[in-house]
């Protein structure tokens, strides 16, 4: 890892963002790409056609890229409701227990959250009624790789919120087959449905729908580049929770932490991805070197060593600065999706952070924790974009309808400066509408015979 000491150039650094409207084609999946649809075809293009042809085709579509992206042959797409009841009994009763565990925390996070309607009556009646959506689906990356918390990190705040029919969708492996620990989270967090569906056209058939496939109205949780892009492309359509990027952790340390919990987090960090971000900005440049050193010690013993050291040279920085004053500037500049703050006093700094998904208090608090059981969604906003939005939540999978009901009090009260209003903008036949209420034309004279 480097060691940045330039204020300035931890500024230029750290401000730099994903641009989803210019994606460049990585050359690992040049290859692929040129395999599946021929030459000359991005990104941006491949997810296109994946999307166009899943809305002509159908499931015809699914299985046909399923075939050529996944390696997998299927004649069914949906899991048998028998498969995932089943699943619990196939995996390890301590991962049995430990998803029961972390289902509760995350339940109870979640049911803390709850929101109900309202109205005041004062006159007539003004209000909002909350309402959960109807169908949504939750997307967990699968395949070669298992993330059976991603499940009841998207799910249980669905239910939570009362949503009517949740749709999981995760790639299968070459062999067809959903693993066991994610069919029994899926089970745990109350899913109804999971399909063997990953990439774009998972995203195409749950946006616009199958013969097999419901259509949903709120897509959510994080992917690889192509689920990204296509969320992108499928928004308005229905609702996204949000374009996730690569994960990222920035660490804030004074001379107080220790380096072997400081280089531990930021190994956790690396092994998620070769382009995940793991960051520490530290106000003791001799904590700076001992970390540095303890991350080259414990790299060693990792079982993803190759993936963090990758994802280390690319995205891994050490900045030491002079004060924490700095070390929270560059924090807001961030606006990571995990900020960890082992320092003496971390309630102290709270007050003063402006962006981040979440916060982790002291060396206990450690993200790892996040990720699994600790309760709030590890769902996570990433590439700076936590200066506007937030962490999954039940506010995610509700919506909300406004309720008027003026009685005549309230009509007199308000009713002339609609008027005034409508009339600067030119809209007289919305002024029209209320003038007649404020003042009834006269009845008409009835007619003889009446």
């Amino acid at each position: 890892m480097n060691i940045i000491r330039d204020i300035d150039a931890a500024r230029k650094l750290l401000s730099r963002r994903p641009r989803w409207d210019v994606v460049e084609t990585p050359v690992s999946l040049q290859e692929g790409l040129r395999t599946i649809f021929g030459e000359g075809v991005g990104l941006e293009q491949a997810v296109d056609r994946i999307i166009s042809d899943v809305r002509a085709r159908g499931d015809a579509a699914l299985l046909d890229y399923t075939r050529r992206i996944d390696q997998a042959s299927l004649t069914n797409l949906e899991v048998h409701r028998e498969e995932i009841a089943a699943a619990s009994s196939r995996i390890d009763g301590e991962l049995l227990s430990a998803l029961k565990l972390a289902a509760g925390r995350v339940r109870a996070f979640h049911e803390a959250q709850r929101r109900q309607s309202w109205m005041d009556f004062s006159h007539g009646a003004l209000g909002q009624i909350v309402r959960p959506l109807e169908r949504v689906g939750v997307y967990a990356p699968g395949g070669t790789a298992c993330y059976p918390s991603t499940v009841l990190m998207t799910a249980i705040p669905a239910r939570v919120a009362g949503v009517d029919q949740i749709v999981l969708a995760t790639p299968p492996k070459a062999d067809g087959s959903i693993a066991p620990a994610l069919l029994a989270a899926a089970n745990v967090a109350g899913v109804d449905r999971v399909f063997k569906l990953g990439g774009a056209q998972a995203v195409a058939a749950l946006a616009f729908g199958t013969q097999s496939v419901p259509k949903v109205d709120k897509i959510c949780g994080p992917g690889n580049i192509f689920v990204t892009l296509a969320k992108k492309k499928v928004f308005g359509v229905v609702a996204i929770d949000g374009l996730h990027g690569p994960t990222e952790t920035l660490i804030i340390a004074d001379d107080s932490a220790n380096p072997a919990f400081c280089a531990a987090d930021l190994l956790a960090q690396a092994e998620h991805d070769v382009l995940a971000s793991a960051i520490l900005v530290a106000t003791s440049a001799e904590l700076a070197g001992k970390v540095k050193a303890e991350v080259e010690l414990q790299l060693m013993r990792l079982e993803r060593r190759d993936l963090a050291a990758r994802a280390l040279d690319t995205n891994g920085q050490i900045i030491v600065v002079a004060n924490m004053d700095t070390a929270l500037e560059l924090a807001n500049l961030y606006a990571p999706e995990h900020l960890c703050l082992l320092v003496r006093e971390p309630w102290s700094l709270v007050g003063r952070i402006r962006h981040a998904g979440g916060i982790f208090m002291g060396e206990k608090s450690l993200e790892a924790l996040g990720d699994y059981v600790a309760g709030p969604s590890h769902v996570m906003p990433t590439g700076g974009t936590a200066r506007f939005s937030s962490p999954l939540s039940v506010n995610d999978f509700i919506k909300i309808i406004s309720l008027v009901a003026v009685d005549e009090t309230a009509l007199k009260d308000i009713g002339p400066a609609a008027v005034a209003i409508a009339r600067a903008e030119g809209l007289t036949a919305h002024a029209r509408a209320v003038e007649m209420r404020l003042k009834p034309p006269p009845k008409s004279p009835r007619s003889r015979g009446d």
